[in-house]
This record gives structure tokens, sequence and C-alpha cells, in this order.
């Protein structure tokens, strides 16, 4: 392989390498590195004040069966658990009955299928949402367990009287497979910048298998009417909106995360992702930049890394370059890694790396043209 000779586009292509790395840096140093080293303050006194766990499922049968006797089975002294059973066609509504029968603090609220009237999540939620008997109002999924019996009295503690919201982080199960690390990583990575972002007052997003906030704050915002059109949002959407710099509190403990059962597929797993991703475009502009600007300068760093090592342009400040952005992304993701619960991912940090500056872009730009159908 020849060596590059035309010196202002070699010149050009390592001056912009550098540049890149440097946003990078920025982002790992500054955006991601919250969850690993800032200090989270516990609340001054204990907030055991009533709460009531907002639960949607459809046709969940077998995870309501596993997981929600874990839910009815928090520490904790007065607390209502909401089932909203969503147009189920399985067991799901004699198996609720049941239960419903046994424990005197579980509602439960059945939507009806109706061929005129179809509707997603957001309904459902709000049926919850308003039937539910206390203010304080705590949301999880129906594939979803917590992590222990202490569950809500941690999410409750940082849900205080001077904040309306509280970002929990909801991790998946571990299980074999190289596909089920690359969910943990995507999740993991996902949930140090939403959780560092809201740490230092500036919370975009929270995710809905682990995520609080007071009933007055949902009416004032007039509930999801703003995006009520998509079937995706009801949680990050909702924390975009009505997230301030002083009413977001984060519960991080190990005792406060939720579990969930990730998919089992790479294709089940890309809808669920798109899904997500569908209500991205819709966050405030300042949030959009922010993640848009990572991923893209994430790309194109990789891209001319990848152009300089081809043509052989000064390897060893390209090498310079690899190390320096490698080592920052180790010490960040594996302090904030270890406090997520997710500390044997940072192994394969290089691979997923390069996996996720492929994918993500791809994803952004042919997501437009998927339309999503089911909430679920």
């Amino acid at each position: 392989m020849l060596v590059f000779e035309n010196s202002i586009i070699a010149e050009s292509i390592l001056v912009l390498s550098a540049i890149f790395c440097a946003i990078q840096l920025y982002y790992i140093f500054f955006q991601f590195s919250g969850v690993g080293f800032k200090k989270i303050t516990k609340p001054q006194s204990d907030n055991s004040d009533p709460l009531s766990i907002i639960i949607c499922a459809r046709n969940e049968l077998k995870n309501l069966r596993q997981f929600l006797p874990e839910i009815l089975n928090q520490d904790y002294p007065q607390f209502q658990v909401v089932v909203v059973n969503d147009c189920s066609w399985d067991e799901s509504s004699r198996y609720l009955e049941e239960m419903e029968d046994a424990h005197y603090n579980l509602k439960v609220i059945t939507i009806n299928e109706q061929e005129k009237y179809q509707h997603g999540k957001k309904f459902a939620l709000t049926l919850g949402i308003k039937g539910a008997a206390y203010d304080r109002l705590i949301f999880t999924d129906a594939d979803c367990y917590p992590s222990s019996n202490q569950w809500l009295k941690q999410m409750s503690s940082a849900l205080s009287i001077d904040k309306e919201i509280v970002v929990g982080y909801g991790a998946y199960q571990k299980n074999s497979g190289f596909l089920n690390k690359w969910i943990r990583f995507d999740t993991a990575q996902n949930g140090l910048l939403y959780i560092s972002r809201a740490l230092k007052g500036k919370a975009y997003m929270g995710v809905g298998r682990n995520l609080g906030y007071v009933r007055s704050l949902f009416f004032k915002n007039k509930g999801f009417a703003s995006h009520n059109h998509l079937l995706s949002g009801d949680d990050d959407l909702f924390v975009n909106e009505t997230a301030t710099k002083n009413n977001v509190a984060v519960s991080l403990s190990n005792e406060s995360k939720t579990i969930s059962k990730p998919k089992e597929t790479f294709k089940e797993w890309l809808r669920q992702k798109r899904r997500h991703m569908s209500s991205g475009k819709y966050y405030k502009s300042s949030d959009k930049s922010l993640i848009g600007m990572y991923h893209f300068s994430h790309t194109v760093f990789l891209m001319l890394i990848i152009i300089s090592l081809v043509l052989k342009l000064n390897w060893v400040f390209t090498l310079a370059l690899i190390l320096t952005r490698l080592i920052a992304q180790i010490i960040v993701y594996w302090t904030g890694f270890r406090k997520l619960g997710e500390k044997d991912l940072i192994i394969l940090l290089p691979v997923f790396d390069l996996i996720a500056a492929i994918i993500y872009p791809l994803l952004a730009i042919t997501n437009p043209f998927i339309k999503i159908r089911v909430w679920k």
C-alpha cells in the first residue's frame, strides 16, 4: 500500500481528526461522567407518603405472574398498585381478578377493545393516573421487576417535597450471548447520558420502566396532549416537556433499579429501538442538538481514523488520538457502569463503540421511513 502523498489533504484529515476527537472528549468528560463522578446527595429525611404504582399490561399474563408479586411485596408503609389491563385477550383478566381479591392494595382497570376506536399506551396510562388513589406516582412495565423490596422506598425518598420528577435506571437481565450484552451496553450508555444530564439539572428524558412524578405535574402539562398522536413518548417526551433545573431528582442506589426482560432477537430489539428513537425528533432543540452532535462526531471521528490508517497518515499521531479517546472512555464508562451494575461490559467497549458508530446513524437515517404500528 502506498503512503498518501498529498500533504494538504493529509494535514486536513489529521486536523479534522483532532477536532472531532476533542469534541468526543468533551462529551465523555462533561456529559457522560456525572453518573460515575458526581456524588448523589441522599435526601435529608425519608419520604414515606402514600404512593401509587402504575403498570400498563397487554397480554402480559406470564410476566404478571412472575413479577407482580414482587411489586406487591415492596417494603413500604402505604402504597397502591394500579394495573391497567389494556385490551388483553390472554388470561390476564382472570389472573388479575384473583390477585385483586387477594390484595387490598391492588386495583385493576380493564380497557375493552373497541373496533371503532384504536388507542395507544398513553390512553391506558392516563386512565391509570386518573384512577390512582394517591398523587405521587411511580411507573414501571409489566415485564419489569424491582432490584429489591426497597425500590419503592428509594424512589419515594428522591421524590421529595421540592421535586416533582424522579428518574431511575431501568436495567436489563444479564443473560448469555452477544445480543444480550449489546442491549445492555446500549441501555447503559444511554443511561450514562440522560442520568448525568439530570444530575446537572438538565434532564431531558426518563424511561417508563423506572420513573416517577406527581399527578399535579401531569395535569398542569395537560397530560400527553402535545404528543398524544405519537405511540411513543409517554416517558421521555413527558420529562422533556416538564423537567426544569430544580424539579428533577435521581435515584441510583443498587436497591432502586428495575430489571427488565431483554429482547431475544436482533429484529425484536431493532423494532423496540426504532420506537424509542421515533420520539427523539420532538425533543427540545437544545437536547436534539446535544444528542445529534455526539453521534455525528462519533461517526465522523471513526471514519477519519479509518481513512488515516488506510492512507498511512502519521500513524503515531493517529494512534495517539485513538488511545486518548479510548482511555478517557474506559475511565468514565468504568466508573459509570460500575454504579449501574454493568461493569462486565467494559471489556467489549471497543467492539460496541464501533457498532454504535455504524448502527445509530443508519437508524437515524431510515427511521423516518418506518411506520411504528404498536405501542408495546
